[in-house]
């Protein structure tokens, strides 16, 4: 079906392009009557306006492109939010991606991106990149790149990280307080930042109070199904009595694994996760976990990129920005009476 164009509209209403397209634009020059006359017109014929071809003439673009691993994940969503939250009333709309963990979908989206004239991206990496040349090309394209979550300093711009040494350090600390000392690492590809980061902090933790994680640290254990077959491996196979999961979702897989094998939670065994999900604090028993603030990360990350755009960047815009993170203490882990929050 053709696409209506303002020429059709014009030819319909008997009018010149320019004055349909000063039309629609709401211009005052062009009488009310006719304006309206016009917008009634490409309701009916179903115009819909070429962005891209508006932001050339401006030399402009009002739309950012937003690239994330998952839709579908409680922190990305309300990072999500938080950016819109900015963006919005600063004038942007905003064009969302979602790689699925792919290493050549974030590629083709940040291809789709620059096609579409975004005045700037907002990214959080796959866990497949290992090359971040596209990333790379959109910058020297002068289309501003904020990283946020799993970045890369390969890429030019602002990073906008959360404190996962601090968080997986406390989370470690905590159980090992409680009295577990046999305390597994179920995380990501330690290739990516949050999982390196997460993994220095349990690793200090443990060698700071003389305890070995020897054979006790698994790399690709960071949905609820790989995280149930790694712990109950872990259970068949090692003297484990804790377990400390880089994601909530592992989490939860672990905890049926212990069910299934017997033991309880946090008596036999306890569970920290990390990134606080809804279902934390509703399943039995309620999951320990790390908040990541995500509205403060979006929050941050839109603000930045607002600030490259307006050409007011902040010195040292290639460093990185720290979000604070906290430990939510719940059942999973209180074997012992302890507080609500460290």
């Amino acid at each position: 079906m053709k696409r209506t164009t303002i020429i059709d509209i014009a030819q319909s209403l008997g009018v010149t392009p320019s004055t349909v397209s000063r039309a629609l634009a709401g211009n005052l020059r062009v009488r009310e009557s006719t304006r309206k006359r016009v917008q009634e017109k490409a309701l009916e014929m179903g115009y819909q306006p070429n962005i891209v071809a508006a932001s050339l003439r401006r030399g402009k673009s009002d739309t950012v492109g937003m690239l994330v691993p998952r839709i579908n994940r409680h922190f990305f969503s309300h990072v999500i939010s938080a950016v819109e939250e900015v963006l919005n009333p600063a004038g942007f709309n905003l064009l969302i991606c979602q790689s699925h963990e792919r290493a050549e979908q974030e590629k083709q989206a940040i291809q789709v991106l620059l096609k579409n004239r975004v005045a700037g991206i907002i990214m959080s990496h796959a866990m497949e990149t290992v090359d971040f040349e596209m990333a790379r090309r959109a910058t020297d394209e002068r289309v501003p790149v904020v990283q946020f979550d799993r970045v890369n300093a390969a890429v030019p711009g602002p990073r906008i990280i959360n404190d996962n040494f601090s968080g997986a350090y406390m989370a470690v600390k905590h159980l090992i307080r409680g009295g577990y000392t046999r305390i597994a690492h179920l995380t990501g590809s330690l290739s990516v930042n949050v999982y390196s980061e997460r993994f220095k902090g349990y690793k200090y933790a443990m060698e700071e109070a003389s305890l070995d994680c020897g054979e006790m640290v698994f790399e690709g254990a960071i949905t609820r199904e790989t995280g149930y077959e790694k712990a109950l491996w872990l259970i068949k196979n090692r003297k484990v009595d804790a377990f400390f999961c880089a994601g909530d979702h592992s989490s939860v897989g672990t905890m049926q694994a212990i069910h299934e094998f017997g033991l309880k939670v946090p008596d036999d065994m306890g569970v920290v996760g990390f990134a606080n999900e809804p279902f934390a604090g509703f399943i039995t028993p309620q999951l320990s976990t790390v908040e990541q603030n995500a509205y403060d990360m979006g929050h941050r990350a839109a603000n930045a990129l607002i600030r490259i755009i307006n050409g007011n960047p902040l010195p040292g815009i290639d460093q990185e920005e720290v979000v604070p993170v906290r430990l939510l203490v719940r059942e999973s882990s209180m074997r012992t009476p302890i507080n609500n929050t460290i």
